[in-house]
């Protein structure tokens, strides 16, 4: 696929969710550590028994903490405060769902002035969602879904200040390994702009690193057009917006391929509209993914510079293009590069492989130190998917008898690709390096 790092246009109108108050707030500030949220695991997949469930089959822990991600004013401060209280997260969702979260007081705390209303909110939205069917939907969309402390999670984000409860994907987790370059700035830039983000994305990649960005109009869209054409690394896109409701529309193209050829992940379930407060919260995983971040075009103020101050605050090496001084576009990339020295230049692809320690011309390499399966292996493997599953699953998607699914399941756990977990098998996330 070919683009034009010019076809990038104006960015439309958002839809709007009720955002979370204390959320918004806290992500345009500098993050502090984070508790880790643990979502406890029965010994067996749970029957189904909580308010607004069709079906006979159970549901993996994945699934009710999916459901309570997609309610409005449900954001992620708000949830963390549930799942503290409530590590299993069926229980969490009937205590959301009967009405009884708000009487927690961490939770009552986090809900702000509206506790009452947001209650009411949540049981009204809890009775018209069909938990077993929103989950049946993400697999059929390809979405795989993993929570924080489970092994299919990323090491990366399970060290980083702000983790992220819940992740959801489309393309393939195992290409977050190696080196990694975020180039982000505004959507409204110039053609200079367009074609450093376009010339960057593209040589970077052909050196094979891998270019991280938010799959926005303007720099993100021509960083990873520049990536695509290369053919080389897989790109990384972290988005703002359920993995069904592309941002902005006009992207489509550009969404696909990158699912295609790397990774696309958001910390929202299908449905989700890209809400304003999103963007912040989208930004502070693509600098936790990067071990360099380059702001190619930044106005004053906005999100290519919020990015910027949580690699920072990450302890990543941020560089910024330098622009004409009497363009708006480039005004917050040029004063990072004089305010106290908390950018250096990037001119081009050359600087930041010598900030990578990488000399130009060389290439990324990755070693997969796991046996790779044989190919019958490979078949119960890729059955698994990104989602967790259990023996009957891989009966029906596999045709195999249970005895040689149970031998294989076997191999692949010994091979440290698969994690058994109360009834349930899930990928194991390739360690990164």
């Amino acid at each position: 696929m070919t683009v034009d790092p010019a076809a990038v246009g104006s960015p439309s109108s958002v839809g709007r969710l009720h955002p979370d108050p204390a959320g918004a707030a806290a992500v345009a500030q500098a993050p502090a550590p984070a508790a880790t949220v643990s979502v406890a695991f029965v010994d067996a997949p749970a029957p189904l028994d909580a308010p607004g469930v069709s079906g006979a089959a159970p549901l993996p822990p994945e699934a009710w903490v999916t459901a309570l991600s997609s309610l409005e004013a449900m954001g992620p401060r708000r949830m963390r405060a549930v799942l503290d209280h409530h590590p299993d997260g069926q229980a969490a969702w009937n205590a959301v769902a009967t009405g009884g979260a708000h009487r927690i007081p961490a939770v009552s705390i986090a809900m702000g002035i509206k506790v009452e209303a947001i209650a009411r909110s949540w049981v009204r939205q809890a009775a018209q969602l069909d938990v077993a069917d929103y989950w049946r939907r993400h697999g059929a969309a390809g979405v795989g879904v993993t929570l924080q402390g489970q092994a299919a999670y990323p090491g990366l984000f399970a060290d980083d200040i702000d983790p992220p409860i819940i992740l959801f994907h489309l393309g393939d987790p195992d290409v977050v390994v190696g080196t990694r370059v975020a180039i982000v700035g505004t959507r409204d830039c110039t053609r200079y702009g367009h074609e450093l983000a376009f010339e960057l994305g593209r040589d970077l990649s052909a050196a094979g690193v891998a270019i991280v960005s938010g799959l926005a109009l303007g720099i993100d869209s021509s960083a990873h057009a520049g990536a695509i054409s290369a053919d080389a690394a897989p790109p990384i896109a972290v988005v703002g917006s359920g993995l069904d409701v592309i941002y902005p529309r006009r992207n489509g193209p550009l969404w696909r391929e990158v699912a295609r050829r790397g990774l696309v992940w958001s910390e929202y379930p299908l449905g989700s509209i890209a809400a304003p407060w999103h963007f912040p919260a989208r930004n502070r995983l693509i600098a936790a993914l990067a071990d360099v971040v380059v702001v190619v075009e930044s106005h004053a103020t906005g999100g290519a510079l919020l990015t910027a101050d949580a690699a920072l605050d990450r302890g990543r090496t941020v560089m910024a293009v330098p622009g004409p001084v009497r363009s708006a576009a480039s005004k917050g990339s040029n004063d990072l590069l004089v305010a106290g020295g908390s950018a250096s230049v990037a001119r081009d692809a050359t600087d930041v492989l010598v900030a990578l320690g990488m000399a130009p011309g060389s290439r990324r390499k990755t070693v997969e130190r796991r046996t790779s399966p044989s190919a019958a292996d490979r078949t119960v493997l890729d059955a698994i998917g990104w989602q967790p599953a259990t023996l009957d699953h891989l009966v029906l998607r596999t045709g195999g008898s249970v005895a040689d699914l149970a031998s294989a399941l076997a191999r692949l756990e010994r091979a440290g690709w698969i994690a058994p977990r109360g009834g349930w098998f899930e990928r194991v996330a390739k360690s990164d390096g």
